[in-house]
């Protein structure tokens, strides 16, 4: 149909050259962050030698203005870091241990699934979507399939791991650059956040483009077989980040509730009190869940919507023709995606300067408009020059004829759809805006006027993004079927390593105000913290929306290829068949949501009790003569957590398998069907409805305005019904709605994976009755 203007040696080279860029990039900003020095001869400098006025302050310290004992405060603060690690790295090789037994299992049962299809032959297969020509053997597929699971799952791991490891070395420091000003605590936060990111970003790319190019020795010419195998990789990627986040979401929110209710509530100290005995364990949840938990969703989202692409590309005219640089599309995308974030990240760390408490969430928010605007020419030019001028894309067993700026526009309105969901979280959630101040002002006739105004709110935030979220489908499907739905979310996650690294921001300032608290730190570095935390709050749950979007593209994308993969001419609701699986799919995330937030329940409510029991058995522990027992508490949200994350763990990954083994393809589309439209609308509600209540509270705790001064201070009535609200959000925007956006992916990537078993074994009941 027409050549590139990209050889595919460039192709070759520019991929890999993009993701190594990724990598190095993120070292270096790991170098300067760890230049601040967590150690007692931290920047010795006096008041006298304060030449340099840059970041709203100068360089001098603020304990030293005061009188306080610098050297003291940085032990402490080296102290509190160490115990956040020590808990977080606990945990998470605990919970890795429980999933690595899930990780063989499923491994094992996924080979022997697949290998099942034609008998475990070695022998070639005509092709399914050409039935002229032979394909590698069913059972090579499930070899590959398998390998690429363990991939998939092993670079999700890895991402979450790395994650959580340079959050926990980044609070202390975040904390100690708020001495000096809060622009210097800004970018020290935001360049952990960039780690995060951008090796996050390069590993998931570098990792997919090195498997293709193995996977190719053994299939040659056979592209079919060969990316239908890699569709194993975005299974791994979401099977471990569901587990990430359910457990990380109940142990965050454990410690969370157990130290709000005691805390603040019934004993009325604050926030991150060192008395409190769950606060250690509320810091290393926060890096747990949307750290660790986070990284690994949008690394699933980024693996499977690369996967869904390619596996229409391999059965249209890029795979027929064996064209190798328009079939890399989504990955060069990705790839240019790279380059676009690191030029982004420099205009918050480098090219402009923070200032004022009043210029964080601005700087933010530019670095969404910028990477989007920058990444819409980088779309165009991938377009021009990786793609024929025309081609052919598979539309349910036809070829529809696609030009490639079509395939730009598709791109390029998953793109923007990403951007206008971002912001309309960011209205609904920030305490700058109408919305949440009427949640606050709420308050003031209590808990219970709180809890309506806030689920009014998470309800009506809805609209906009589903109205964005139906566009993109509409305008990518028109122009190019399901290929152009998949890739319609990658442009939504083609600038992830900026988005990782404003949400990783948000947990990293969480962490610095709360060592700040516990190192006993004068008030104005821990407004300057506050202000970091605010704004954090917004820009996680913008993080949130962007994954919940993009995880309705992807599933979206990933049903169309299951239904061509299982030969199902066409999904039809008024089938009983299928109307049976619509019912009950849109019943799945209701039930999820009821197990894991009763989960979070169940491991707060221990966390309550002994909480209370220590105020109540430990004398001088109120009076701050004795300190608290810290590692019980962590031990009960560890242990609940991984007690807590297998119920729902086993729902999401054990329908696909029931349905399509007993019931059959047909009822298992309804099933995704069913739970894709219900599945979206809960989860965006869940997260800003958690959201624009945990903001409420704090446009109250900080009483910037005349309206926040009159519903404050903190421990009034409007603020303990403030409390009341946050508290009963905290599952829903840390643990059911982030998690909601996983469930809806993973059933849709695993269901194609075990299409060919189901299509050929599947349906059993229908075949005996």
């Amino acid at each position: 149909m027409g050549e590139t203007l990209l050889p595919d040696l460039a192709t070759q080279i520019l991929i890999p050259v993009c993701a190594v860029i990724g990598i190095v990039f993120s070292l270096i900003q790991w170098l300067l962050v760890s230049k601040v020095k967590v150690s007692p001869t931290i920047d010795s400098s006096s008041p006298k030698n304060n030449s340099k006025n840059k970041n709203g302050c100068n360089d001098y310290l603020i304990e030293e203005e005061e009188g306080l004992n610098d050297h003291s405060v940085v032990i402490k603060c080296a102290e509190i870091q160490n115990a956040i690690s020590e808990g977080a790295t606990s945990f998470l090789f605990t919970e890795y241990q429980y999933v690595g037994v899930f990780m063989v299992a499923f491994a094992i049962l996924i080979f022997v699934f697949l290998g099942s299809v034609e008998g475990f032959s070695t022998k070639s297969q005509p092709c399914t979507y050409d039935q002229f020509k032979l394909c590698k053997p069913a059972l090579a597929t499930a070899a590959f399939s398998t390998i690429s699971f363990v991939l998939g799952a092993v670079t999700s791991v890895v991402s979450g791991f790395l994650g959580m490891k340079i959050a926990t070395y980044a609070n202390a420091r975040t904390t100690l650059e708020a001495r000096k000003g809060v622009g210097k605590a800004f970018i020290t936060a935001f360049r952990s956040g960039a780690v995060m990111g951008f090796l996050l970003a390069a590993n998931g790319l570098l990792v997919l483009y090195i498997t293709i190019n193995l996977f190719k020795l053994y299939y040659g010419d056979d592209w079919e077989g060969l990316f239908e195998a890699i569709t194993g990789y975005g299974l791994g990627g979401s099977s471990m980040a569901l587990f990430g986040r359910v457990a990380g979401g109940i142990y965050t929110k454990a410690a969370d509730v157990g130290a709000d209710l005691v805390g603040k509530v019934e004993r009325n100290i604050p926030e991150d009190d060192p008395r409190n005995p769950a606060v250690i364990a509320d810091n290393v949840g926060d890096n747990v869940g949307d750290i660790a938990g986070m990284g690994s969703d949008l690394f699933g989202s980024y693996a499977e919507s690369s996967c869904a692409a390619l596996v229409v590309a391999s059965i249209s005219s890029f795979g027929i023709n064996h064209e190798l640089t328009a079939m890399l599309y989504p990955l060069t995308v990705s790839a240019v995606g790279i380059l676009v974030c690191l030029i982004t990240t420099l205009f918050a760390t480098d090219f402009f300067e923070i200032k004022a408490v009043k210029e964080i969430e601005p700087a933010l928010k530019k670095q969404l408009i910028i990477s989007t605007v920058l990444m819409t020419v980088g779309i165009a030019i991938v377009s021009w020059v990786a793609l024929p001028s025309s081609f052919t894309i598979f539309n349910f067993g036809t070829q529809k004829v696609v030009k490639n700026w079509q395939l730009f526009l598709c791109v390029a309105v998953g793109l923007w759809a990403g951007l206008i969901i971002g912001f309309v979280t960011e209205y609904y959630t920030s305490n700058a805006y109408s919305p949440v101040q009427d949640v606050a002002d709420s308050c003031r006739t209590g808990a219970a006027t709180n809890v309506i105004f806030g689920l009014a709110l998470g309800y009506k935030s809805v609209i906009i993004p589903i109205f964005a979220i139906a566009v993109s489908i509409f305008v990518s499907f028109s122009f190019a079927a399901m290929y152009g739905i998949a890739v319609a979310a990658l442009g939504m996650l083609s600038t992830i390593a900026t988005g990782l690294a404003i949400d990783a921001y948000g947990p990293i300032s969480d962490n610095a105000g709360g060592i700040a608290e516990m190192a006993g730190m004068s008030h104005r570095i821990r407004e300057r913290t506050d202000a970091l935390d605010a704004a954090g709050n917004t820009t996680a749950a913008i993080g949130k929306g962007f994954a919940i979007g993009s995880a309705a593209l992807v599933s979206l994308a990933l049903f169309g290829a299951f239904v061509s993969r299982a030969a199902i001419s066409t999904v039809d609701v008024l089938t009983p068949k299928v109307f049976v699986g619509l019912i009950v799919g849109a019943m799945l995330p209701y039930w999820f949501s009821a197990m894991t937030m009763k989960s979070v329940g169940s491991a707060a409510l221990k966390m309550v009790e002994e909480v209370r029991r220590q105020f109540n058995t430990i004398p001088g522990l109120m009076e701050g003569t004795a300190k608290p027992d810290y590692a019980t508490c962590v031990k009960i949200s560890t242990d609940a957590s991984i007690r807590e994350m297998i119920a729902p763990g086993a729902l999401v990954m054990l329908t696909p398998l029931i349905v399509g083994i007993f019931f059959g393809v047909e009822t298992l589309s309804g099933v995704l069907a069913g739970a894709l439209v219900s599945g979206v609308q809960i989860a965006i509600s869940a997260s800003n409805t958690g959201g624009a209540w945990d903001n409420a509270k704090k446009y109250i705790e900080a009483g910037a305005s005349e309206h926040a001064r009159t519903l404050g201070p903190k421990g009034s009535d409007a603020h303990k019904a403030a409390v009341i609200g946050d508290t009963i959000g905290d599952p829903l925007k840390d643990t059911s709605g982030p998690s909601l956006n996983i469930l809806i992916k993973l059933m849709a990537v695993e269901s194609l994976v075990f299409a060919p078993f189901f299509a050929t074994h599947g349906g059993l009941l229908f075949k005996i009755f």
